[in-house]
């Protein structure tokens, strides 16, 4: 079969996937009260915002315990934040493929209660491990937690994104992603404010107090999730094999048919990479390069946060009941105008210009950041067939932390060759720019 061809039967059968879908969706859900009507949305918003909540409160106290390690009483510290990330990372991609089986073979709504219970177990390890946290050295008891806790979102992930398009009409999708990320991003703007206030009031020697405040709000979420409908089960008779450990092969099979969805997964995981990249690259410009302490180099890194917040939502409304790439083209080429400014703005002579500068154009990247994610998410929740969603899903969640977890070593060689050339930190910003131009200028699959 020639490539054309080929091209031309891997589009039709992706259509009448989708039309098929559709047909079945539109039978299941023209019942469905509105979005903003529906006790079932607001009761999924509320329990992933807290889950979002928690993970950066509890993260956050790591970090600012990690960031100055004495191990012994001469005063020399050591920076341990990176082993904070890594034993945060490495759980998604240890369990993201069999959470995503999971989720197909069991009831989403069902797993995202069971999860929300394991969120009170972890926090409430977490709040002992406080407890009995060794005055120097590495706060191991905490860590293990922090992985625990890895996991547990990890197994959440899968099921918190298939079970959209199964609780809501298609046409309310575009806009519940948009609130579903903005709520993530506004988790992480009021987390880590929260964490930075309980570890300065209550010292090292009572952040057990902080794991109660970390429960109480699993509390509430698990309550929560009560409220979110039950769906039913997308493949009852999907058996396991070792392959649902990473990608199961009716996953591979179905990216090798339909090369859309290969070719979204593959741009939603390099949009992953170039996002983890940016909190160091700021962090480095920051505290390096423009001399800013830990309070103002946090807030210059919020104005992303508040942008995204922005962006997800307004993509959703601009997506007008569809999956409209051209956002996503817009986005790419946002995000490559941000970061290139990005790499000049701290060179302005004027110290406060320039801070202020920072901010508005991280701020204009965030909003960029929402137009590229939202569509490529829509289109991986709404493409694959109802039976593969779950492990499509958990793929994503996969292939994006392998991303994360790469970008440390892409950071560390940009930051060593800008060290090497004599540029400033900021120079990083342009050197991630380079990655994303590839989608801006040649990714055009057509709006679905």
């Amino acid at each position: 079969m020639s490539k054309d061809a080929e091209t031309i039967s891997d589009a039709a059968n992706l259509h009448r996937t989708k039309r098929n879908v559709a047909k079945a969706g539109d039978s299941d859900h023209s019942n469905l009260p509105t979005l903003f009507r529906d006790r079932s949305f607001w009761a999924m918003t509320i329990t992933q915002f807290l889950g979002a909540f928690n993970d950066n409160v509890y993260k956050q106290i790591l970090l600012l315990l990690t960031v100055t390690v004495a191990f012994d009483s001469s005063g020399q510290t050591a920076d341990y934040q990176w082993l904070v990330n890594i034993l945060f990372s490495v759980p998604f991609v240890l369990f993201s493929g069999i959470a995503g089986f999971w989720s197909d073979r069991t009831s989403k709504g069902t797993i995202i209660v069971w999860c929300k219970f394991l969120e009170i177990v972890v926090m409430a390890a977490g709040a002992v491990a406080f407890y009995f946290m060794p005055i120097r050295g590495l706060p191991w008891g905490p860590l293990a937690a922090l992985f625990f806790m890895g996991m547990q979102s990890a197994l959440f992930g899968p099921s918190k994104y298939g079970i959209l398009p199964e609780m809501v009409r298609a046409s309310d999708l575009p806009r519940f992603n948009g609130i579903i990320q903005m709520t993530t991003f506004i988790a992480l703007i009021l987390g880590i404010p929260l964490a930075g206030a309980l570890k300065f009031h209550l010292g090292n020697d009572r952040l057990w107090m902080a794991g109660f405040v970390c429960i109480g709000i699993a509390l509430v979420g698990t309550m929560t999730s009560l409220g979110v409908r039950r769906t039913p089960v997308a493949d009852q008779g999907a058996r396991f094999t070792w392959s649902a450990m990473a990608v199961s092969h009716e996953t591979w099979r179905m990216m090798r048919q339909s090369r859309a969805i290969g070719f979204a997964l593959l741009v939603y995981s390099l949009f992953w990479f170039v996002a983890a990249i940016v909190p160091m690259a700021t962090n480095a410009t920051g505290k390096r390069q423009m001399g800013l302490n830990d309070e103002s180099t946090s807030m210059m890194l919020a104005c992303v946060a508040v942008g995204i917040a922005v962006g997800c939502p307004l993509a959703g409304c601009l997506s007008r009941g569809r999956v409209n790439f051209a956002l996503v083209r817009i986005g790419a080429w946002g995000i490559c105008v941000c970061l290139g400014l990005m790499a000049a703005a701290p060179l302005i002579p004027r110290p406060g210009l320039a801070y202020l500068a920072c901010q508005l154009v991280l701020g204009a990247a965030g909003i960029f950041v929402g137009l590229l994610a939202v569509p490529l998410q829509v289109f991986l929740q709404t493409s694959p067939p109802d039976e593969q969603k779950g492990r499509t899903i958990g793929t994503m969640n996969l292939i994006n932390w392998i991303g994360i977890i790469a970008s440390g070593g892409y950071y560390f060689v940009c930051d060593r060759l800008a060290s090497m050339l004599g540029w400033p930190p900021s120079s990083i910003f342009a050197m991630t720019a380079v990655l994303l131009l590839p989608v801006a200028v040649l990714y055009r699959p057509r709006s679905e």
